[in-house]
């Protein structure tokens, strides 16, 4: 028989969110770490084509590379995840500008937006509760 909630259960919204959360950090954790060691890689041509292509030099490769590697192991740590989706997303964000006023290559700031925006969502949701002092 239905108690006076009637026949639905309760549904943890709190939980639910921090266990998304996790599984996105996870998620994203993988693709950082997948695409971040391939940087270090002379047998990718792709990614020393690209950052030919962007201007700078190989260096900046190998940053974003060690930025991206460093910062995937930090998403699974609950005391640096906040911060390591800060430093990513800034990394996307500049990604971003690239595709769009360098690289001209139209519509591929969307593979960067995609993860700027869970990246956002786990940097907000993973912030430490500090008082706010102005």
């Amino acid at each position: 028989m239905a108690d006076a909630k009637g026949p639905f259960v309760a549904v943890d919204w709190d939980r639910v969110w921090n266990l998304t959360l996790w599984v996105l950090q996870a998620f994203l954790a993988a693709v950082f770490l997948l695409f971040g060691a391939s940087k270090f890689s002379e047998h990718v041509a792709f990614w020393v084509q690209l950052f030919a292509r962007i201007g700078i030099g190989q260096w900046f490769r190998y940053f974003t590379g060690g930025l991206e590697v460093i910062c995937g192991v930090l998403l699974l740590i609950p005391k640096t995840s906040a911060i390591a989706a800060g430093l990513l997303a800034c990394t996307m964000v500049g990604a971003i500008f690239v595709h769009l006023f360098i690289l001209h290559d139209g519509s591929a700031w969307v593979f960067s937006g995609f993860p700027l925006l869970i990246l956002v969502a786990i940097a907000w949701k993973r912030r430490p509760d500090f008082p706010v002092r102005l």
